[in-house]
């Protein structure tokens, strides 16, 4: 990971959330690079993260379960509290025979992700094999609730399918630096599924890269409201008030993620950096404020000039794999 934290101007590379109102959205279309007073900020965390679900996942697909639990491992390591995550360990666990394991593993799925149909059947499955006939009942209606057609026509399990389809469409338009295109898709997603906030946080991310910080920092702040654990998030939060200026909230960020994670390295390598930056900086430095953000719903009149950023790997999802809220 690049420790760096340099201070020059974001142009258009800054990620983040959007903290619109659920009625905007970006179209597709390209707009100006917004300029902005936000300083630039490696986001090697990120990158890395999005490398090792990848990994993992692919891990997983092939059946390679050791090489899949180390990757996976690692995510959680990193403060990554995503249901199909657990999902996916719980599914490994139980192939290996691990069965109180993987019922440990799919609950936590379900604490993330009420509505995780393909886990409520697992969990059923397991209860099942364990005698244990009643829970099996239990989580097997629970399934079958979720899968019933509601008044809007969508049954939760296809919403949630649609809303993984989009999101995974939008992290493939990431991967191009198709950011404005990419926004839109992952603004649908969560209008399909507004508890998916492994896809909130894509989509915060993004923001952020595109010089909408303040966006960015709203939709970290609805992930951290409903899970207050999501320590990935509160880690990006700090980065995002960085980039903004904002170094005091930053600092307040990370040093809240280390009281409830004391051993957090990435926490701690990023308050060392700022606060060893503090110190050799002039003791009148004040902080500037990032430069009013440019609305995403562009008009199809204004500019088309790409954005452009190193290929990060896409960060995709199992089907219902959102962190609803428990």
């Amino acid at each position: 990971m690049d420790q760096s934290l340099p201070q020059s101007p974001l142009g258009e590379r800054d990620r983040s959330p959007s903290t619109a109102g659920a009625g905007e959205r970006a179209t597709s279309a390209e707009a100006t690079p917004v300029r902005s007073n936000a300083r630039r900020v490696q986001l090697g965390a990120v990158a890395s993260d999005r490398e090792i679900l990848m990994l993992g996942r692919r891990a997983f697909e092939r059946g390679d379960d050791a090489a899949a639990r180390e990757q996976l491992h690692r995510l959680i390591a990193h403060g990554a509290r995503f249901a199909d995550v657990h999902y996916m360990l719980g599914m490994i666990a139980e192939r290996s025979g691990d069965l109180v394991g993987a019922l440990g593993r799919l609950r936590e799925a379900i604490r993330l992700n009420p509505s995780y149909v393909e886990a409520l059947l697992a969990l059923a499955s397991l209860h099942e094999r364990q005698g244990e006939y009643e829970r099996s009942q239990g989580y097997a209606e629970r399934a079958s609730q979720l899968c019933r057609p509601t008044a809007g026509g969508l049954d939760p399990t296809t919403r949630g399918k649609l809303a993984n389809q989009q999101a995974a469409l939008a992290d493939a338009l990431v991967e191009a630096g198709e950011r404005r295109a990419a926004i839109e898709q992952y603004r649908g997603a969560l209008e399909r599924c507004p508890t998916f906030h492994d896809i909130r946080h894509r989509l915060a991310v993004t923001l952020r890269e595109a010089g909408l910080p303040a966006q960015a920092a709203t939709e970290f702040q609805k992930i951290l409201a409903a899970h207050a654990g999501l320590l990935d998030s509160q880690i990006q939060l700090g980065l995002t008030w960085y980039t903004m200026g904002r170094t005091t909230d930053a600092i307040g960020e990370w040093t809240a993620v280390l009281e409830k994670d004391p051993g957090h390295e990435e926490a701690r390598m990023y308050l060392r950096l700022v606060r060893g930056r503090n110190r050799n900086a002039s003791p009148t430095v004040t902080e500037a404020p990032a430069e009013a953000e440019t609305d995403l719903s562009f008009r199809a009149a204004e500019a088309a000039e790409p954005l452009r950023e190193p290929t990060v790997s896409g960060w995709k999802t199992t089907d219902l794999a959102g962190g609803h809220d428990a």
